[in-house]
């Protein structure tokens, strides 16, 4: 069987903790590899590497790094179906969607090629008599990315890029339960021209993260995953004087207003809660549906739900793959279950979900769609963040008590209305408690030129991720004051405090 090792320092590492863990594929439940996990002795070789890479690396040129990062963008796009084929392997999703996930991480690797404007800095000229004031930004040093099983290729893409664009050096520990993209997106870096030791992916568990979290040589962390997980990442990184950016769960709330068009938000609503089979933090878990929209709306989600194409990844008439592993599908069904008992009404029911006429496909970690509707704000279904494909569908008489319903939840990750009314729209942008919004989009996740993060406890830390906000993360500002006396200049000694004039 397939074994799953480490790249450090520009190679391949086997791993030699006698530690590891199964790799399945979702759609037949059969172990398709072995992955190891790194021993505190494994993080420190390859936070190692990268520190002794920093220092050429953090000096070579912008035109140099640039260059590597062209190349990796067109090896990327080449490989672009074999990276999306790992993806379907080991997390489950459709290929379609699988492709989808590597161009919007190449949209990172883009910004990364513009670097040069981004790291421009700013100069005052003047600021006192033949003084000048410059403003620069200088890399960390040694940074490391936590990533979840979700988006394998698509959220490290959203962090090293920009990292090494902007002079770092990367440890990247991808979730073990999908880790193959993970390598082969290091092996495509290394053909593009990336010097050893300036890319590094770390396999592994708890064990890895937390000696990265207390590594000396680490500067900062980048984490995506489970708010709880994001609340250790950012306690521990603190705790040792590091720079943190932790990007945790989410109950994204879509808002459907009376004059929005039932069908298109039917057909956006379907999109957004069961795409990925919902195991998404921008995925859309609850719909609330104002006024009198209620009975209709609901009816048209059933309708198409019901409709849904469920089945293997590798599958092109599938429209929706399994979930990630057995133990997370059975946890996703329990709400589904639950849900009478707790006074919501189950209109679709996916928990005696199989898939017909694929017998290799009888033991995957497949669950149907669902569906439920007037959902207490006490249900579990509602208070938990579920990562499967349930809608949760609540009621509220008018916009205020729907943005009441939205602001309240604990998380603030993203946000959609649909509305034809521009002055609802307008006035939800401003008034709803969340980091993205999205007016009639359902899933409003950013281009790579703006940032991704949400508020409250969807985000620990300063800072969104890519974008400006992730230059500014991997950076830090410097200002250096300059005066190149004049020839003629007679200054003599000043024991004032320094002026501007």
């Amino acid at each position: 069987m397939k074994t799953i090792d480490h790249w450090i320092d520009g190679g391949p590492v086997t791993g030699g903790s006698g530690r590891s863990g199964p790799v399945h594929n979702p759609a037949t439940g059969e172990q398709s590899a072995t992955v190891s996990f790194a021993s505190v002795e494994e993080t420190d070789r390859a936070v190692a590497a990268a520190r002794t890479a920093f220092g050429n690396w953090s000096t070579s040129s912008l035109a140099r790094r640039t260059a590597v990062l062209f190349r990796y963008r067109e090896l990327l796009d080449a490989h672009r179906d074999e990276i999306a084929a790992l993806i379907t392997a080991e997390h489950g999703k459709v290929h379609s969607d699988a492709l989808g996930e590597v161009a919007r991480g190449m949209e990172i690797v883009e910004l990364a090629c513009g670097i040069p404007e981004k790291l421009k800095g700013e100069l005052s000229t003047q600021v006192s008599t033949r003084v000048d004031v410059a403003s620069l930004r200088q890399p960390l040093g040694v940074v490391a990315g936590i990533t979840p099983f979700n988006f394998p290729a698509m959220v490290p893409m959203w962090m090293f890029p920009l990292a090494i664009a902007c002079g770092n050096t990367f440890v990247l520990k991808p979730s073990e339960k999908d880790p193959s993209a993970s390598l082969l997106l290091a092996r495509l870096a290394s053909r593009a021209g990336l010097p050893d030791g300036v890319l590094n992916v770390l396999q592994g568990d708890r064990v890895a993260v937390d000696r990265l979290l207390e590594h000396p040589d680490v500067e900062a962390v980048s984490f995506v995953g489970s708010t709880p997980i994001a609340r250790h990442v950012q306690a521990k990184a603190v705790e040792h004087g590091k720079r943190v950016q932790a990007l945790g769960g989410a109950k994204n709330h879509m808002v459907v207003l009376p004059d929005a068009d039932p069908d298109f938000a039917a057909d956006q609503a379907i999109g957004a809660a069961y795409g990925s089979a919902g195991e998404r933090c921008m995925a859309v878990s609850v719909v609330v549906a104002v006024g009198g929209t209620g009975d209709g709306l609901v009816g048209k989600i059933a309708e198409r739900a019901k409709r849904l194409r469920i089945g293997p990844g590798d599958d092109p008439s599938s429209e929706m793959g399994p979930l990630i592993t057995r133990e997370h599908r059975d946890k996703v069904a329990s709400y589904v279950t639950g849900a009478a008992a707790q006074g919501a009404e189950v209109v679709v029911d996916g928990t005696e979900w199989t898939v017909e006429g694929r017998p290799e496909c009888a033991n995957g970690y497949f669950l149907g769609v669902s569906l439920l509707d007037k959902v207490p704000v006490t249900a579990d279904a509602y208070l938990d963040e579920i990562f499967g494909p349930v809608l949760c569908v609540l009621r509220a008489e008018t916009y205020e008590q729907a943005v009441e319903l939205v602001n309240s939840s604990p998380w603030g990750n993203g946000a959609a209305i649909f509305t034809r009314d521009g002055g609802a729209a307008r006035r939800f942008q401003l008034e709803v408690q969340a980091g993205m919004v999205g007016v009639n989009v359902p899933i409003p996740v950013p281009v790579g030129y703006h940032s991704f993060g949400g508020w409250k406890d969807s985000l620990f830390g300063d800072h969104h991720i890519y974008g400006n906000d992730g230059i500014a993360f991997y950076t830090r500002g410097k200002v250096v004051t300059t005066r190149w006396p004049d020839p003629a200049d007679r200054g003599g000694i000043h024991l004032g405090f320094p002026s501007n004039s």
